[in-house]
């Protein structure tokens, strides 16, 4: 079975956070570095701040949407920090 990640990027140009999933975290970084499309071309370079593993993609789509809908730098640091304690 495949596993899904909610991977986290930084833009130091932006000052800025893109939350995302995949299934291949390092792909989807090295896309949103090299697409000449997009809103995130206008942060490059993104670094890969933080990624987590899920077994499937529901949940991993869950955890997305949640995080997204918080509009929260502190909450978003606390998950890359380690801090942020999964209600799985």
């Amino acid at each position: 079975m495949k596993s899904y990640y909610l991977y986290i990027l930084f833009s130091e140009n932006l000052s800025r956070y893109y939350i995302g999933i995949s299934y291949d975290p390092e792909l989807r970084l090295h896309f949103h570095n090299t697409s000449h499309k997009g809103w995130t071309r206008r942060g490059r370079p993104w670094h890969l701040v933080f990624k987590k593993d899920f077994s499937d993609r529901k949940e991993a789509q869950y955890w997305e949407d949640w995080l997204k809908r918080q509009k929260s730098h502190s909450v978003i640091e606390k998950v890359i920090q380690g801090e942020f304690i999964w209600e799985e």
